[in-house]
């Protein structure tokens, strides 16, 4: 099962980037667990320059700015 960490403070880029994660996880047939980081100091340990971000199997694959879902199907089956 796939870890996704979604990186931010709950604002509505973290929202849109969550639905565009758990939409292309679903379109590729795959099980994930999201876990929403909000906590500045976690946020930190990613060396993240802006939010939102996503992590997949606690490698950083994107950070301030909303990837596709084709962008994020892309990192799913590379991890």
């Amino acid at each position: 099962m796939l870890n996704i960490k979604i990186l931010g403070p709950g604002c509505a880029n973290c929202r849109k980037l969550e639905a565009v994660a758990r939409e292309a996880t679903e379109a590729a047939h795959l099980q994930a667990e999201f876990v929403k980081v909000s906590d500045m100091k976690q946020i930190m340990n990613y060396d993240l320059l802006s939010t939102p971000g996503l992590v997949i199997n606690e490698k950083l694959v994107s950070s301030g700015r909303i990837p596709t879902v084709a962008e994020v199907q892309q990192w799913l089956v590379a991890v």
